[in-house]
C-alpha cells in the first residue's frame, strides 16, 4: 500500500515562493499518478495540480497563472509543487495524493484513492 507524506509548507509573505515535497513509499512510485489538492478553511478540497507516473504528462488548472508547477523524481519516490507569487488566498491544507487507476478525471479530487496528511502553508499579507 502507497504512503505518501509531505513537507515544505510554512509561513511565507506574499510574492514568496515555496517548494512542497511528497515522499512516497510502500509501492511502486511510478505506477501512480500523483496530485497535490488543497483545501482553504471552510471550503471544499480543490485540485491545483497533477502529473502522470512517468512524469511526462502534467495537469494544472488556468486560474493559477502558471505560478504553480508540478514535478517528480521516480528515483527518489519524490513529487513535488513549486509554488510561487504566492497570495494570501493560497492559504491552505496541501495534500498529495496518488492514484494507480484514476476513477475519473486526474483534475477531479475524487480520482485519488491514496492521500498524505496534509501540509500548512500560510501567506501573510
Amino acid at each position: 500500500q502507497l504512503q505518501l507524506v509531505e513537507s515544505g509548507g510554512g509561513l511565507v509573505q506574499a510574492g514568496g515562493s515555496l517548494r512542497l515535497s511528497c515522499v512516497a513509499s510502500g509501492s511502486t512510485f511510478s505506477n501512480y499518478y500523483v496530485a497535490w489538492i488543497r483545501q482553504a478553511p471552510g471550503k471544499e478540497r480543490e485540485f491545483v495540480a497533477a502529473i502522470s507516473g512517468s512524469g511526462t504528462g502534467t495537469y494544472s488548472v488556468s486560474s493559477f497563472n502558471g505560478r504553480f508547477s508540478i514535478s517528480r523524481d521516480n528515483t527518489k519516490n519524490t513529487a513535488y509543487l513549486q509554488m510561487s507569487s504566492l497570495k494570501p488566498e493560497d492559504t491552505a491544507v496541501y495534500y498529495c495524493a496518488a492514484t494507480a487507476a484514476p476513477r475519473s478525471s486526474v483534475k477531479r479530487v475524487n480520482a485519488y484513492d491514496v492521500w498524505g496528511r496534509g501540509t500548512q502553508v500560510t501567506v501573510s499579507s
